[in-house]
């Protein structure tokens, strides 16, 4: 079982491209709205260096944006 983080926005058009696939490949994962938890937000800026969204981070490794074929590789799919 892999963990998966995300840190997103409810606007985020690429934050909900990551969410369903996701959900299409039966990936359970922990979402983090940083439009609204300022302590997650400034977490998602630690791991990534920068503002955008989505930050997703697969068993450590961060990834920004949403790199369907990074993801699918990381997550053996």
């Amino acid at each position: 079982m892999h963990k998966v983080e995300i840190y997103s926005t409810s606007t985020c058009h690429f934050c909900h491209l990551a969410k369903d696939f996701f959900k299409a490949h039966n990936v359970p994962f922990t979402d983090y709205n940083v439009g609204s938890d300022l302590e997650k937000r400034k977490e998602a800026v630690n791991k990534s260096g920068q503002m955008g969204v989505p930050v997703i981070v697969v068993d450590g490794n961060v990834v920004v944006g949403f790199d369907q074929d990074r993801l699918s590789n990381l997550l053996g799919i």
